[in-house]
C-alpha cells in the first residue's frame, strides 16, 4: 500500500491543467528523434528511481521493455556503477542523470560534463539535459499530486 495518498488522479491533471500537460509532453518528446529511445528509458527510469516516482517507474518500465531495452539493463539499473554491462555512453549518460536529479547536493560537476562530452556531441548532451529535465518535472508532478502507479 502506497504511504502517498492520491490527491489528484492523473486523469485529472489531464483535466484540471490541460497547458501544463501538453507543456510536459513537448518538453519530454523534445530529446526524442536525437537520442536513442533506449537510452531515453534509461535516464528517465533511472531518474524516476531516484526520485522515488512509482507512478514513473511503473510508466517507464513498460515504455523501456517497449523501446527493447535488455531485461538485464533494467534489473540492474539501481547498480549501474558496478554491474560492468553499461556502454561508455550509457554510463556517462547515467552520471549526468544522477547530477542534475540531485543537483541540490551534487551540483552539475564540470567533470560529468567533460565525461559526458566525450562520447556525446553538444547537440545530444544538450538534449540529455532536456530529457533529464523533462523527467525530473513529472517526477515531481507525479509526487506531489499523488499519481497512483496502475493496477495490475
Amino acid at each position: 500500500m502506497s504511504t502517498h495518498p492520491t490527491r489528484i488522479s492523473y486523469p485529472d491533471f489531464e483535466r484540471l491543467a490541460p497547458k501544463a500537460v501538453s507543456a510536459l509532453y513537448g518538453l519530454g518528446t523534445a530529446p526524442h528523434g536525437s537520442l536513442d529511445e533506449q537510452l531515453i528509458e534509461l535516464l528517465e527510469l533511472r531518474a524516476s528511481q531516484i526520485n522515488g516516482c512509482a507512478y514513473c517507474v511503473q510508466y517507464h518500465l513498460g515504455l523501456a521493455r517497449k523501446a527493447g531495452l535488455p531485461q538485464t539493463k533494467i534489473d540492474m539499473l539501481p547498480v549501474w556503477r558496478e554491474a560492468g554491462i553499461y556502454s561508455a555512453r550509457e554510463l556517462a549518460a547515467l552520471a549526468w542523470t544522477e547530477h542534475l536529479t540531485d543537483i541540490s547536493r551534487q551540483g552539475a560537476p564540470d567533470a560529468a560534463w567533460a565525461a559526458l562530452r566525450e562520447v556525446f556531441s553538444e547537440a545530444e548532451a544538450v538534449n540529455l539535459c532536456v530529457a533529464i529535465v523533462a523527467i525530473n518535472a513529472w517526477n515531481r508532478v507525479a509526487i506531489a499530486l499523488g499519481f497512483a502507479p496502475m493496477a495490475a
